[in-house]
């Protein structure tokens, strides 16, 4: 599937080729600081089906307690998140964050890890009163 998607703010831009079967939840402690929120959806795809179409991101290098690096891509004038991707031999796969995606209401996670950190409260999102915008 072609997608294309952007920063909040316009600056960094790109197209991607992906496979909306990869479109995954992740639960992790990482994930959840990273983002401010319960958890981050990303789509993964292959380093060379993503083509930056502007100005380029930031990037924060993570270590994890593997000692394994994961570069965290972002927006350096609005600071949206973009892409994570690793060193080496983890380089060659890249995960796309949701959120950025112009496409995003027609992907649909098809699963989830890191579950043993998910809120106990997670599944109890679609009995909580909503309102329709604000």
């Amino acid at each position: 599937m072609h997608i294309d998607g952007q920063c909040h703010c316009g600056f960094v831009t790109y197209e991607a080729e992906i496979d909306p079967g990869s479109v995954l939840i992740c639960h992790c402690t990482a994930c959840q600081r990273l983002t401010g929120s319960v958890y981050r959806v990303t789509v993964t795809a292959r380093r060379d089906a993503i083509r930056l179409t502007a100005d380029r991101p930031q990037v924060y290098i993570r270590t994890g307690d593997s000692e394994r690096k994961r570069l965290q891509h972002f927006c350096p004038k609005c600071g949206s998140p973009l892409f994570t991707s690793g060193t080496g031999e983890d380089d060659e796969t890249w995960g796309i964050r949701w959120g950025s995606i112009n496409q995003r209401a027609s992907l649909k996670p098809q699963h989830q890890i890191w579950c043993a950190y998910a809120m106990d409260w997670f599944d109890e999102l679609s009995a909580l009163p909503g309102r329709p915008g604000d």
